[in-house]
């Protein structure tokens, strides 16, 4: 009997260490709040089609770093020798959104840009928002350098937000990358209402002039003359610009299709979801929740807000020094932030509820793709005296 007994005991205490290490009983109510969040995300993915190329992996990324475990077993993302701290070892030491730009740069035609030269004050207006935002981060307490990667998020351009908050203050990485990944995914929920308060009825329907022809010649040679001009001015935004144009100039070369072709399809893909699924396992409750990440999501969404903002007035100022016939609808002014396409596609969408025939699009596409110059350059900026 005693040997049995002693069977029993050591069953009994098998199952309770068992027990102990499981998710139930790690579980806080943190880790609650954060599956939550997940879900969410998963469902405005699947459910609203809202960016679901990154809100998928984003979301799914805040479920796996939210089950709860017992520390010291290398399975957390910030456990020292776990295979997803090896996969975030490319977030933390910005090696993902150098290769993401490479893919957006091969996928990207600035015909609109090239066409229009003047357009790319839009997307220099827009950059507002990324200063704005740093000011305020000031005010509420935050350093210069943590300031910086906060600001960031006005740009709209998570890979960008993500290589600067790595330099600057890769402890708020978490916060910054989920928060510029969600106010880039609800573009065509904020952007609208800002866009019809700041403009009359007579500027939405100003039509433009259809942009000119663009020679191949003219779009290879901006990539080159685009990387000169501005990691000249901006040495630091380098990796982002440096990137950004190489695969432009591998589209547009025209004998490099094949590079061209993996760089925006299979690679992008790839560190789209290593970076999409890390960034959301970073969200690990025990690190994440915390009332720093509540002031950083909300002054995200001001520098968001002030970004798009000044994109719109800059138009309707620009508008009084232009001759009729070449004014500028504001309703592209939305576009100057870097969340391509889906600001350019806000401004097609909300000037055909007001004239059915001005397709705005294209005009859209040039501050579009501006912005994501500008957001890179204004990262470069911020390095160069925060760093």
């Amino acid at each position: 009997m005693g040997d049995i007994g002693n069977f029993f005991n050591f069953v009994i205490e098998q199952v309770i260490q068992f027990l102990s290490f499981t998710a139930f009983a790690n579980l806080t109510v943190g880790h609650l709040i954060m599956i939550l969040v997940g879900l969410i995300f998963i469902y405005l993915a699947i459910a609203k089609e809202y960016e679901p190329m990154l809100l998928v992996p984003i979301g799914f990324g805040i479920l796996i770093g939210n089950i709860a475990f017992t520390p010291g077993y290398k399975i957390g993302i910030y456990e020292t020798g776990s295979v997803l701290n090896y996969l975030y070892f490319g977030v933390m030491q910005g090696v993902y959104p150098p290769l993401i730009f490479l893919g957006i740069g091969a996928m990207t035609d600035f015909s609109a840009l090239i066409s229009n030269p003047k357009l790319i004050l839009i997307g220099a207006a827009a950059q507002f928002g990324i200063f704005g935002a740093y000011a305020l981060a000031l005010a509420f307490g935050f350093s210069p350098a943590a300031a910086g990667a906060i600001g960031i998020i006005g740009g709209a351009d998570g890979p960008t937000a993500i290589f600067l908050s790595s330099k600057l203050a890769p402890e708020l990485m978490g916060a910054i990358a989920i928060s510029a990944y969600s106010y880039m995914a609800l573009v065509p929920v904020i952007q609208p209402p800002i866009m019809k308060l700041l403009t009359t009825k007579k500027e939405r329907l100003i039509r433009m002039k259809p942009p000119r022809a663009v020679s191949k010649t003219e779009k290879i040679i901006f990539p080159i003359a685009g990387l000169l001009l501005t990691t000249f001015l901006v040495p630091s935004g380098l990796p982002l610009l440096g990137m950004l144009f190489f695969g432009n100039l591998l589209k547009e070369s025209g004998v490099t299709k094949r590079l061209a072709d993996t760089a925006k399809g299979p690679m992008i893909d790839i560190v789209t979801i290593l970076l999409g699924l890390t960034v959301g396992a970073s969200t690990q409750a025990t690190t994440f929740l915390s009332p720093q990440s509540i002031k950083i999501f909300g002054l995200g969404a001001l520098s968001f807000i002030i970004a798009t903002t000044a994109g719109v007035v800059f138009v309707k100022i620009f508008n009084l020094f232009l001759k009729e016939g070449n004014k500028i609808n504001p309703l592209i002014g939305n576009s100057g932030v870097s969340a391509v396409p889906d600001s350019a596609r806000v401004s097609q969408i909300i000037g055909l509820q007001y004239d059915k025939t001005n397709h705005l699009l294209m005009h859209a596409m040039g501050p579009n793709v501006a912005g994501v110059i500008g957001s890179a350059v204004a990262a470069g900026i911020l390095l160069s005296f925060l760093a």
